[in-house]
């Protein structure tokens, strides 16, 4: 039997990797499998490294700018992924997706407004939302019967009456899992247009969707390109994090003027040689690579799923419709956030994120990261049943 490239254990040890490197000092203890934070352990496509090689060889690395090609393979690649035909014009560059979540709090609001998010999310929109000295409005989502996350719309719009003035969405959702429909994507924003209320879509996880989930960008539904900004990056899709760059997508003349001048005032222009390279020998060569990542991610959560219901049948997955990070539901183990992490660490030796930090609705709940190789997928998954096994 051949065996798949997203077999391959990489020892990632001497590269700086935080993933592997800063467990201990994050997490306190030894000996740890760290599947906590959001990178994967694949090589990236084969073309992107020769694309580095070819620009390696040429040994001067002066200031670069994004060529038509950058924004031309940017273009097609939304085009053909997600059938939506954008403009060069519309197409910012910017180091990560939380730096220009960051910057549209900066460009839209000012100190004391309220932002929206939904809890449970990403950590760093509550962090961007309190240290820019904004004040955070929370609109939890809510489990439904199906073991999915909804939107509470009824919540939803309470909160924008009170004058909220920009809402954060995470479209594929994290930690959930959540691929919004079409329709929940035109009540929210049929919502912020009523109410006033400019949209960031944070889509970092738009190409990891998984079958037969579609995602749709939020800009391009019809009447919405004038609230929405989009950020989207090949970090995900392609294990490129170390790169920082991101695309951040405005249609609207006037929203992203207002964009570009508090990223200027910031003191950003370009993003690096090799983050240019890394994007564009990534949207034009990596389509069959993606292709292959989505089974294996695939059939990553299909073992898995399996494992907890014979092994650990009072832990619930929330069963992902995109990204590559699990979401577990602890609640009926009758354990405290204190008492799972320290069964995790101390019994289980696994290094997971703590439900917690991700706000309310977080609490016993647990994420996990699948993006590796079934080897250590299977060793953490014995990892969790020592840890959280009764007997």
């Amino acid at each position: 039997m051949t065996r798949n490239i997203f077999d391959e254990n990489v020892d990632r040890f001497g590269t700086n990797s935080f993933k592997w490197e800063m467990t201990k000092e994050l997490f306190g203890e030894d000996d740890l499998l760290p599947m906590w934070v959001a990178d994967m352990d694949f090589r990236a496509p084969a073309a992107v490294t020769e694309a580095f090689q070819k620009r390696l060889d040429h040994g001067v690395y002066g200031y670069t700018f994004a060529s038509d090609e950058t924004y031309r393979v940017m273009q097609q690649w939304m085009q053909k992924r997600h059938q939506w035909p954008i403009e060069k014009s519309w197409i910012t560059l910017s180091p990560s997706v939380v730096s220009a979540m960051s910057t549209v709090i900066r460009a839209y609001t000012k100190p004391g407004d309220k932002v929206m998010l939904q809890s449970p999310v990403y950590a760093p929109f509550f962090e961007m939302i309190e240290k820019n000295d904004r004040v955070v409005v929370n609109s939890p989502l809510r489990l439904n019967m199906k073991g999915q996350y909804e939107i509470d719309f009824e919540c939803f719009e309470n909160r924008l009456k009170e004058g909220v003035k920009l809402f954060l969405l995470c479209s594929p959702h994290n930690p959930g899992g959540r691929v919004w429909t079409k329709e929940e994507l035109l009540k929210i924003g049929e919502l912020c247009l009523r109410y006033n209320c400019l949209i960031f879509a944070d889509e970092i996880h738009s190409d990891l969707v998984l079958e037969p989930f579609k995602h749709i960008p939020i800009a391009s539904l019809e009447g919405l390109e004038k609230i929405v900004i989009t950020c989207i990056s090949p970090s995900k899709t392609f294990n490129l994090a170390g790169l920082n760059v991101s695309s951040v997508i405005i249609q609207e003349e006037t929203l992203r003027n207002q964009f570009n001048e508090v990223q200027r005032k910031q003191g950003f222009f370009s993003v690096g040689t090799f983050g240019l390279i890394g994007v564009e020998a990534a949207y034009r060569h990596g389509e069959a690579w993606l292709e292959e990542l989505l089974k294996y991610i695939k059939e990553n959560v299909n073992i898995t799923k399996k494992y907890i219901e014979e092994n650990l049948p009072n832990v619930k997955l929330i069963e992902p419709q995109g990204t590559y990070l699990l979401w577990f539901d602890c609640r009926n183990l009758g354990l405290s956030d204190i008492e799972l992490k320290n069964r995790l660490l101390n019994k289980g030796k696994l290094a997971l994120e703590p439900g917690a930090k991700y706000g309310p609705g977080g609490e016993g709940f647990v994420r996990m990261n699948i993006a590796c190789p079934r080897e250590i997928l299977k060793e953490g998954l014995k990892r969790f049943k020592k840890a959280l096994q009764t007997n």
